[in-house]
Order: C-alpha cells, then sequence, then structure tokens
C-alpha cells in the first residue's frame, strides 16, 4: 500500500537526512535546557520538516515535522509539537490535506515535572496557491479537532503567505527568498477570535532537497479580557524528498506550522 502512494523513495537516504533534522533539533533542545530560567520578552522556534511533494504523475504526498520553542532566545525549554500528515493533490494549486498531532506545553521554570497541558490535534486543510510571476501566493484554509487534557475544542484558521524570490524570477536552486504570512484563528466558544500569528523570514533554496528560512514570528492570544503577545526568533530547516520520475515544478517552501 505504501509503494502504491510513495513510490520511487529511497528510504535510505530519507532516513540519513531524517538523522541529520533530529540532530540539529536535539541540539536546540540541549542549548534550551541549560541556561537559567528566567522570564524573557523573546523567545525561540526551532522548525524542522520533511516533506513528500504531490504532482501530476502522483498525487498522494505528504510531511512530518517535529517543533521545539524556547521561553528565551535558544533558551529555556518550554514546548515542543510532533505532527505528520497525508497530502492529495486536487490540482498544481489546490492541494488537500488530513493533518495529526500532539502537542505538550512545560513549566520552562521546572520542566521535569512534565507537560503542564497535554493536547491531541486532528486537521482537514486545503491549500490555494497562486503565481502572479514574481509575487507568490499561498492561501491555507483549515478546520482543527483538538483535545486540551482531555476537553474538546474546534478551531477554524486561514493563513495569507506571500513569496518573494529576490536573485530568480522563480524558487529554485540557489535562490534567496522572502516570506512573510499572517495567519487569523477562530473558534466555536467565546473569544471567537483567539489568536494572530505574523512572521517574517529570509529564505535560501541550496537545491531541489534543502532550504532553510531564519526570521521574526510574532503571537498573540486573545481572552476575553485581555491579550498577551510575543516576539520569537524563527529557525526553519525543510528537507523535500524528489522523485526521480516526479515532475519538475516551482514549489512554495512553505511552513506546515
Amino acid at each position: 500500500m505504501l509503494r502504491k502512494y510513495f513510490c520511487g523513495i529511497n528510504l535510505n537516504m530519507m532516513l540519513k537526512n531524517l538523522n541529520a533534522i533530529v540532530l540539529i533539533v536535539a541540539l536546540l533542545t540541549i542549548c534550551s535546557l541549560n541556561v537559567k530560567a528566567q522570564d524573557s520578552k523573546v523567545g525561540t522556534w526551532g522548525i524542522a520538516t520533511v516533506v513528500l511533494p504531490g504532482d501530476s504523475l502522483h498525487r498522494w504526498g505528504g510531511y512530518s515535522e517535529l517543533q521545539i520553542r524556547t521561553n528565551g532566545p535558544i533558551s529555556q525549554f518550554q514546548y515542543y509539537e510532533a505532527k505528520a500528515g497525508v497530502s492529495y493533490d486536487l490540482d498544481k494549486n489546490f492541494i488537500a490535506l488530513l493533518g495529526t498531532g500532539t502537542y505538550h506545553t512545560y513549566d520552562y521554570t521546572d520542566v521535569n515535572a512534565g507537560p503542564v497541558t497535554n493536547e491531541f490535534r486532528l486537521w482537514e486543510q486545503m491549500t490555494v496557491n497562486q503565481f502572479l510571476d514574481r509575487i507568490k501566493f499561498e492561501h491555507r484554509y483549515r478546520i482543527e479537532q483538538r483535545w486540551v487534557n482531555g476537553d474538546y475544542r474546534n478551531r477554524f484558521r486561514y493563513r495569507l503567505n506571500m513569496f518573494i524570490p529576490l536573485n530568480n524570477r522563480k524558487i529554485i536552486a540557489k535562490t534567496w527568498f522572502l516570506s512573510i504570512f499572517d495567519e487569523v484563528f477562530f473558534n466555536n466558544k467565546a473569544p471567537n477570535f483567539e489568536r494572530n500569528r505574523v512572521s517574517a523570514a529570509l529564505g535560501y533554496q541550496f537545491d531541489k532537497k534543502w532550504i532553510a528560512q531564519a526570521g521574526w514570528i510574532n503571537q498573540r492570544n486573545y481572552s476575553a479580557t485581555t491579550s498577551s503577545g510575543k516576539n520569537n526568533i524563527m529557525l526553519m530547516l525543510m528537507y523535500r524528498i524528489n522523485r526521480k520520475n516526479g515532475v519538475q515544478r516551482e514549489l512554495l517552501p512553505t511552513t506546515t506550522d
């Protein structure tokens, strides 16, 4: 069954590159644990992603992702999430995805006490891409089913992401690019507007496989009476699996969070 959907994958190569990504994330975690805990106005998001894009010949694809967040700049570990999904290309610019993930938040002053919040999540997603010459847009619509410490919640998300290649007209090998997005979060309980997330990053696509981004991300949460926000350093590393007989086309280096 797996060969039917993911044919042409070099599993040994995939495992080797997965090991490299896991090592990077592990080093980030070790650094974050060995710093004295204190409140910080700037945190860090470390994101490592493996993506198998679909195309007109192989419509099924997928991804897996590991993310670690810290309270301070690469210090004071407080959160991790692990997730994966299966995608299907309805068209080259319309991609459906079914995903699932596990999410855990810690008190960074007492990590050994275990997570204070545990969440399991399912979601359904549609991504619509627009290629307007040099500027590229991604519209992402997501519906989530969440179990947070055993309580069930729904959530609805929309993200508009813009990509601008700097030294090429397309985002291909050896291309610098800008990535700017804003995402809004809604739920079916008051307050209905739950969160806003905005980011700006500089990225580089090394070749057909490896992509890196570094930048800024701000997340602001809203409750019935107050709001709170935090700026974060974002570090993202993506490995894209390329099928030997896959159809070559421009792909957007989007973050999957």
